[in-house]
Protein backbone atom coordinates (compact mmCIF):
# COMPACT_ATOMS: atom_id res chain seq x y z
CA UNK A 1 0.00 0.00 0.00
CA UNK A 2 1.32 3.21 -0.64
CA UNK A 3 1.94 5.86 1.71
CA UNK A 4 -0.25 8.59 1.90
CA UNK A 5 0.37 12.10 0.97
CA UNK A 6 -0.67 15.29 2.63
CA UNK A 7 -0.73 18.74 1.87
CA UNK A 8 -1.84 17.83 -1.71
CA UNK A 9 -4.92 18.92 -3.55
CA UNK A 10 -5.83 17.99 -7.05
CA UNK A 11 -5.01 19.59 -9.92
CA UNK A 12 -5.70 19.77 -13.45
CA UNK A 13 -5.99 15.84 -15.50
CA UNK A 14 -5.87 14.04 -12.49
CA UNK A 15 -2.32 15.92 -10.82
CA UNK A 16 -1.59 16.72 -7.22
CA UNK A 17 -0.39 19.97 -6.33
CA UNK A 18 1.19 20.94 -3.31
CA UNK A 19 -0.91 22.91 -0.78
CA UNK A 20 1.45 26.16 0.40
CA UNK A 21 2.14 25.85 4.07
CA UNK A 22 0.15 28.35 6.20
CA UNK A 23 2.29 31.50 7.26
CA UNK A 24 4.37 32.05 10.03
CA UNK A 25 2.20 33.67 13.15
CA UNK A 26 2.18 36.97 14.17
CA UNK A 27 0.43 38.72 17.25
CA UNK A 28 -2.80 39.24 15.32
CA UNK A 29 -2.67 35.74 14.62
CA UNK A 30 -1.79 34.35 17.34
CA UNK A 31 -4.63 36.34 19.25
CA UNK A 32 -6.90 34.78 16.80
CA UNK A 33 -5.73 31.48 17.11
CA UNK A 34 -6.57 31.90 20.89
CA UNK A 35 -9.91 33.21 20.40
CA UNK A 36 -10.71 30.60 18.20
CA UNK A 37 -9.39 28.27 20.48
CA UNK A 38 -11.69 29.18 23.83
CA UNK A 39 -14.72 29.63 21.62
CA UNK A 40 -14.75 25.86 21.04
CA UNK A 41 -13.61 24.21 23.84
CA UNK A 42 -14.04 24.39 28.09
CA UNK A 43 -10.50 25.01 28.61
CA UNK A 44 -7.76 26.12 30.98
CA UNK A 45 -4.90 28.44 30.99
CA UNK A 46 -2.19 25.79 30.80
CA UNK A 47 -4.04 23.99 27.99
CA UNK A 48 -4.49 27.20 25.95
CA UNK A 49 -0.73 27.89 26.56
CA UNK A 50 0.27 24.56 25.51
CA UNK A 51 -1.71 24.70 22.49
CA UNK A 52 -0.40 27.83 21.57
CA UNK A 53 3.02 27.51 21.91
CA UNK A 54 2.59 23.91 19.85
CA UNK A 55 1.26 26.55 16.70
CA UNK A 56 4.09 28.68 16.82
CA UNK A 57 6.37 25.56 16.57
CA UNK A 58 4.82 24.61 14.06
CA UNK A 59 4.17 27.36 11.53
CA UNK A 60 6.90 29.82 12.97
CA UNK A 61 6.71 33.45 14.11
CA UNK A 62 7.14 36.41 11.35
CA UNK A 63 7.92 39.00 14.03
CA UNK A 64 11.16 39.80 15.76
CA UNK A 65 10.07 40.45 18.93
CA UNK A 66 9.81 37.10 20.22
CA UNK A 67 5.78 35.72 21.08
CA UNK A 68 4.23 36.21 24.86
CA UNK A 69 2.02 33.35 24.99
CA UNK A 70 1.30 34.35 28.73
CA UNK A 71 -0.15 37.98 27.76
CA UNK A 72 -2.36 36.39 25.47
CA UNK A 73 -3.67 33.92 27.80
CA UNK A 74 -3.82 36.57 30.97
CA UNK A 75 -5.48 38.47 28.27
CA UNK A 76 -8.24 35.59 27.57
CA UNK A 77 -8.61 35.13 31.46
CA UNK A 78 -9.14 39.18 31.78
CA UNK A 79 -11.87 39.31 29.17
CA UNK A 80 -13.34 36.41 31.50
CA UNK A 81 -13.05 33.36 28.41
CA UNK A 82 -11.05 31.45 30.72
CA UNK A 83 -11.81 30.86 34.23
CA UNK A 84 -9.39 28.09 35.96
CA UNK A 85 -11.44 27.94 39.03
CA UNK A 86 -14.86 27.23 36.98
CA UNK A 87 -12.81 24.43 34.79
CA UNK A 88 -11.39 22.76 38.05
CA UNK A 89 -14.77 22.44 39.46
CA UNK A 90 -16.65 21.20 36.67
CA UNK A 91 -13.46 18.92 35.53
CA UNK A 92 -13.66 17.34 38.99
CA UNK A 93 -17.18 16.93 38.76
CA UNK A 94 -17.50 15.50 35.42
CA UNK A 95 -14.76 12.99 36.80
CA UNK A 96 -16.58 12.33 40.29
CA UNK A 97 -19.88 11.45 38.30
CA UNK A 98 -17.94 8.77 36.71
CA UNK A 99 -16.17 7.12 39.29
CA UNK A 100 -12.99 8.73 39.97
CA UNK A 101 -11.20 9.65 43.16
CA UNK A 102 -9.51 12.52 44.39
CA UNK A 103 -5.42 11.03 43.38
CA UNK A 104 -6.53 11.17 39.60
CA UNK A 105 -8.59 13.92 39.53
CA UNK A 106 -5.51 15.65 41.20
CA UNK A 107 -3.52 14.82 38.14
CA UNK A 108 -5.81 15.57 35.23
CA UNK A 109 -6.11 18.95 36.31
CA UNK A 110 -2.58 18.81 37.04
CA UNK A 111 -1.97 17.77 33.11
CA UNK A 112 -4.12 20.83 32.28
CA UNK A 113 -1.86 23.35 34.35
CA UNK A 114 -4.05 24.07 37.26
CA UNK A 115 -2.50 25.37 40.36
CA UNK A 116 -2.41 23.72 43.45
CA UNK A 117 -5.36 25.31 45.41
CA UNK A 118 -7.58 25.02 42.75
CA UNK A 119 -6.84 21.46 42.22
CA UNK A 120 -7.22 20.81 46.16
CA UNK A 121 -10.57 22.44 46.34
CA UNK A 122 -11.52 20.25 42.97
CA UNK A 123 -10.85 16.79 44.93
CA UNK A 124 -14.38 17.31 46.46
CA UNK A 125 -15.44 16.66 49.89
CA UNK A 126 -15.79 13.64 51.91
CA UNK A 127 -19.03 13.11 51.02
CA UNK A 128 -18.61 13.67 47.26
CA UNK A 129 -15.28 10.88 47.66
CA UNK A 130 -17.87 8.27 49.10
CA UNK A 131 -20.03 8.76 46.92
CA UNK A 132 -17.43 8.59 43.93
CA UNK A 133 -16.07 5.17 45.13
CA UNK A 134 -19.81 3.87 44.91
CA UNK A 135 -20.14 5.50 41.71
CA UNK A 136 -16.92 3.05 40.34
CA UNK A 137 -18.47 0.48 41.84
CA UNK A 138 -21.26 0.67 40.07
CA UNK A 139 -20.02 1.73 37.09
CA UNK A 140 -17.56 -1.54 36.95
CA UNK A 141 -20.21 -3.94 38.92
CA UNK A 142 -18.20 -4.33 41.76
CA UNK A 143 -20.01 -5.18 45.37
CA UNK A 144 -22.15 -4.58 46.11
CA UNK A 145 -23.58 -4.15 42.35
CA UNK A 146 -22.50 -7.69 41.98
CA UNK A 147 -24.79 -10.58 42.82
CA UNK A 148 -22.34 -11.67 45.55
CA UNK A 149 -19.08 -10.57 47.11
CA UNK A 150 -16.23 -11.47 45.20
CA UNK A 151 -14.32 -14.15 47.53
CA UNK A 152 -11.52 -15.05 45.53
CA UNK A 153 -8.44 -13.25 46.98
CA UNK A 154 -6.81 -13.10 43.06
CA UNK A 155 -9.64 -11.61 41.90
CA UNK A 156 -9.85 -9.34 44.90
CA UNK A 157 -6.57 -8.07 44.31
CA UNK A 158 -7.12 -7.30 40.97
CA UNK A 159 -10.74 -5.61 42.35
CA UNK A 160 -8.67 -3.78 44.85
CA UNK A 161 -5.87 -2.79 41.72
CA UNK A 162 -8.70 -1.03 39.90
CA UNK A 163 -10.08 1.16 42.59
CA UNK A 164 -6.44 2.55 43.41
CA UNK A 165 -5.85 3.22 39.88
CA UNK A 166 -9.10 5.03 39.46
CA UNK A 167 -7.39 7.48 42.17
CA UNK A 168 -9.66 6.02 45.32
CA UNK A 169 -8.06 6.14 48.90
CA UNK A 170 -7.71 2.61 50.61
CA UNK A 171 -9.83 3.58 53.20
CA UNK A 172 -12.59 4.16 51.03
CA UNK A 173 -11.87 1.13 49.21
CA UNK A 174 -11.75 -1.47 51.80
CA UNK A 175 -15.06 0.19 53.36
CA UNK A 176 -16.65 -0.75 50.15
CA UNK A 177 -15.31 -4.11 49.43
CA UNK A 178 -15.91 -5.08 53.09
CA UNK A 179 -19.74 -3.96 53.26
CA UNK A 180 -22.02 -5.74 54.16
CA UNK A 181 -24.94 -4.69 51.65
CA UNK A 182 -25.78 -1.78 49.43
CA UNK A 183 -27.77 -0.13 51.87
CA UNK A 184 -25.19 -0.35 54.76
CA UNK A 185 -23.09 1.86 51.60
CA UNK A 186 -25.40 3.93 51.08
CA UNK A 187 -25.94 5.18 54.57
CA UNK A 188 -22.09 5.33 55.19
CA UNK A 189 -21.48 7.48 51.77
CA UNK A 190 -24.23 10.08 53.32
CA UNK A 191 -23.11 10.13 57.11
CA UNK A 192 -20.51 12.44 57.09
CA UNK A 193 -22.98 14.84 55.08
CA UNK A 194 -25.38 14.61 57.95
CA UNK A 195 -22.81 15.09 60.48
CA UNK A 196 -21.84 18.47 58.84
CA UNK A 197 -25.27 19.10 58.54
CA UNK A 198 -26.06 18.60 62.33
CA UNK A 199 -22.57 20.83 63.53
CA UNK A 200 -24.01 23.48 61.70
CA UNK A 201 -27.19 23.39 63.26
Amino acid sequence: MAPPSFGRAPGRGGTTRLKPPPPPLDQAALDGLALTYVARFATSSGRLSTYLKRKVRERGWAEETPPDVAAVVESMAQRRYLDDAAYAAAKGDGLRRRGYGARRIETALDHDGIAAPLRAAARGSETERRHAVLAFARRKRFWPYSAAPCLDPAMQRKHLAAYLRAGHGLDHVRRVMNAASLVDLEEWADEHAEHAEHAVD
